[in-house]
């Protein structure tokens, strides 16, 4: 089955109700992307996330007249349509076509993400099994990317590693490859804490070794090493509880930082932790502290 696609090109303000008027009269799907290059970086949590150009893609069974639907369209937006393109798309694998954008990735020496239906180009070498899911941290976000960095050069073995914000659960079962003895992995959404439980067992841990839980149950523990890889914002107020969280001479890893927020989070930090080393990619960056209270 071949599908009719409509592209609309509109302001962001208008994307969510144009959205919602292609379902009303018939689409099969509606996507929103970016029409322009705006990266958005750290949305409320009322936010909608568009973009002040949006593409609004809607799919369209082939069986349905596209021109009585954009004549449908026409009446209920009561104004000229954006501009649109119009075109068929043949119809494909759905399911497994998104699965050729995923390849395995290398941070550091030896350490490998790899998705599941991939051969680990170095079998020898640190390989983590992730397939891209609905809770964040696949490690193509530079945030994550750096993070990984950062846990590929430290010495592990033995250690325990609190992951704090685990979403996926990838900085944990990280840290877990490269030998920590013990891993803590802290989310306050329940759709990251089962991602992080279902990807600990695709890469064979022990589950005593990689305690997943939120963060009011979080286990009486002190970490050698804490990485954090959330925002800005969450992670000014956490700087006093990181700091009963870490064993003294330990270590914390903060990413999910623009550039321009780092004064805030020195201040939050500079009273339990002096700072050792800042990296930067892109907009973001990722600081190593020591913990010397």
């Amino acid at each position: 089955m071949n599908w009719h696609q409509l592209q609309f090109f509109t302001h962001g303000d208008d994307a969510e109700h144009l959205g919602d008027l292609l379902f009303a009269i018939g689409a099969a799907s509606v996507t929103f992307q970016d029409g322009g290059d705006e990266p958005i970086y750290e949305p409320s949590a009322d936010q909608l996330l568009t973009w002040q150009e949006t593409v609004v893609t809607a799919l369209f069974n082939e069986a349905m007249d596209i021109d009585e639907c954009l004549e449908s369209l026409g009446l209920l937006w009561g104004k000229k349509l954006p501009h649109y393109q119009q075109s068929q798309l043949a119809d494909k694998d759905w399911e497994n076509e998104w699965k050729r954008y995923f390849k395995p990735v290398k941070f550091g020496n030896d350490l490998w993400i790899c998705p599941s239906w991939c051969e680990p180009p170095e079998p020898a070498a640190t390989n983590i099994i992730l397939d891209p899911g609905l809770a964040f941290g696949t490690g193509t976000h530079p945030t994550t990317a750096m993070c990984l960095e950062q846990l590929s050069l430290m010495t592990l073995t033995n250690k325990t590693v609190i992951d704090y914000g685990c979403g996926s659960g990838i900085l944990g079962i990280a840290a877990h490859k490269r030998g920590a003895a013990q891993v803590i992995g802290v989310d306050n959404h329940p759709q990251a804490l089962e991602a992080s439980l279902d990807n600990a067992a695709k890469n064979n841990i022990n589950p005593e070794q990689f305690v997943i839980v939120a963060p009011d149950a979080l286990p009486d523990a002190q970490a050698d090493v804490l990485v954090a890889n959330i925002l800005a914002q969450p992670l000014v107020g956490l700087a006093a509880r990181f700091a009963e969280l870490v064993k003294p001479d330990g270590k914390i890893i903060l990413s999910g930082i623009l550039h321009d927020q780092l004064p805030l989070i020195q201040q939050a930090y500079s009273p339990w932790f002096s700072l050792e080393e800042t990296h930067s990619e892109g907009d973001w960056v990722c600081l190593v502290y020591l913990f010397s209270h």
